[in-house]
């Protein structure tokens, strides 16, 4: 994404915060952000796709983030998961996303209410699979009911802990004490073999992402985020940034990911010797090549 873009999101989601999605016009954002209507058109066909943008563009680096913990570590451990449930929280407060979401919401919007519907079902579909690699393969037929419950819970501990305590609270204690109630209840379920919705649901209600699980995504993003790590201690940094920028975007952000030039920036890349002696261009070659059978096995 351009600095310009960019920029136009930021001015964008602080007069979204400041006066409303609803009572904000294209205008409001042209005058404060500086930029002329044709500019506006350029990047966005409607409010909507801004107010779209806004979110993928947070979401993108909570995933950055997210994949950043997660590196190196066992991915087991309810320390590190417990740190990226507090990561989400405190990205959502600190951009102020709830509020825009309880907007969207009570709107007669459908298109950005499907929008939002969408991206809770890809946060249950996220915490369904990370509680696959804490609780194991042989307890996955309870745990979207637990990755229901743990949401929940969690959900309601937060609202009311704030209500008790508005300047003590204390989101790591919350998302612990919430994730061991579960712990209990994961033990419970896999013993009595009680279950409400099959995990099959998740393929209905996200079709799209079936076959391009989560598991594929966060090897394509931590694969990207060490090449961008030795992008910094090259020369020609800001170019070799540019081509990493360009093919995380069309992998991990476009509806229709182009292949053809993805490779071709691969390629470019590897004009450089260090990436083109180096294993995490060749692995990402081999993610790439996975990634797009998977995706044409879903059509």
């Amino acid at each position: 994404m351009n600095d310009r873009k960019q920029h136009v999101i930021q001015m964008a989601h602080q007069l979204f915060i400041e006066k409303g999605f609803q009572a904000t016009s294209i205008q409001d954002i042209l005058n404060y952000s500086g930029i002329s209507k044709g500019t506006f058109y350029n990047y966005f066909s409607s409010k909507n796709e801004l107010l779209i943008g806004i979110f993928k563009s947070i979401y993108s680096k909570l995933e950055k983030e997210r994949n950043e913990l997660l590196k190196g570590q066992d991915r087991s451990s309810i320390d590190i998961f417990t740190k990226q449930v507090e990561l989400y929280l405190i990205t959502n407060r600190s951009n102020k996303l709830l509020s825009l979401f309880e907007e969207v919401m009570s709107s007669k919007d459908e298109d950005l209410k499907q929008f939002i519907r969408k991206g809770q079902l890809r946060v249950l579909r996220w915490v369904y699979h990370r509680f696959i690699d804490i609780f194991g393969e042989t307890k996955k037929a309870y745990l979207l009911d637990c990755t229901i419950m743990f949401l929940g819970i969690l959900q309601h501990n937060l609202k009311y802990n704030a209500l008790a305590f508005p300047s003590e609270e204390n989101i790591n204690k919350i998302v612990r004490y919430s994730m061991n109630r579960i712990m209990n209840i994961v033990t419970e379920v896999s013993v009595t073999n009680e279950q409400l919705l099959h995990p099959n649901l998740l393929d209905r209600w996200l079709p799209n992402c079936k076959d391009r699980g989560d598991s594929l995504q966060s090897k394509l993003a931590l694969c990207l985020i060490a090449i961008k790590k030795q992008a910094q201690e090259l020369d020609d940094r800001d170019k070799n940034m540019e081509l990493i920028n360009f093919i995380e975007e069309e992998l991990l952000h476009s509806k229709t990911p182009r292949r053809f030039v993805i490779e071709g920036a691969i390629l470019a890349l590897k004009d450089e010797q260090k990436f083109k002696d180096g294993e995490d261009l060749q692995k990402l070659e081999l993610l790439i090549k996975d990634y797009f059978i998977k995706s044409s096995g879903s059509h």
